[in-house]
């Protein structure tokens, strides 16, 4: 598959998973996105159960699909790859909390290596070189911290009204980690390329 091609599924993750998420509340019935947590959407019995499934499965595919993209990118620009790979944790969380929804034990197991995924941003910052990766240090470093933003939902005295809010700050993040490497990435085939 063609390398931008597969660059561009970072434009669709985000697009993929914030459409499920907003739909699958809009069919799940009385659901505060601020208070509630979006594996809630995807409960067995829900009635957004299988849209959110649909949803989070297409979501991990696509999450594969960008990685690959990185990585081919990485060995052609001769990046260290090794922050790529933790976007797999992401894919693999994902598919995870689709196919094993709550309350199964296995959802909340599968769905914690996603928490190693703020290691992309760090890594892409201490191993990128701006000159090589534009603007690499400050997107790094939004996305970084935008993300860690989300480990609130991990203390519960911290805005305990709104543990959604806290694990939204952590998509967020993401999305613009995703969409910055999307492009950036782009842009890197493109000069090799035009020579």
């Amino acid at each position: 598959m063609n390398t931008k091609l597969l660059l561009y599924t970072g434009y669709l993750v985000p697009v993929s998973f914030w459409s499920t998420t907003i739909l699958s509340g809009c069919i799940f019935g009385d659901y505060n996105h601020a208070t509630r947590l979006v594996s809630e959407l995807g409960a067995i019995g829900t009635r957004s159960q299988y849209l959110f499934m649909t949803g989070f499965i297409l979501t991990a595919i696509l999450s594969v699909l960008f990685v690959l993209g990185l990585y081919k990118t990485c060995r052609r620009t001769g990046l260290h790859s090794f922050p790529v790979f933790f976007i797999l944790t992401f894919s693999f969380s994902i598919l995870g909390a689709a196919l094993f929804p709550l309350p199964l034990p296995l959802h909340g197991i599968l769905g914690m290596p996603s928490v190693l995924l703020f290691l992309s941003p760090l890594l892409g910052f201490l191993l990128w070189p701006d000159k090589k990766v534009s603007g690499i240090k400050m997107a790094s470093l939004v996305a970084f911290s935008i993300m860690l933003l989300g480990f609130l939902v991990f203390l519960p005295n911290v805005l305990s009204e709104y543990p959604g809010l806290k694990q939204r700050f952590f998509h967020a993040g993401w999305t613009i980690w995703f969409v910055y490497l999307s492009y950036r990435f782009n842009g890197l085939i493109e000069k090799i390329e035009i020579r």
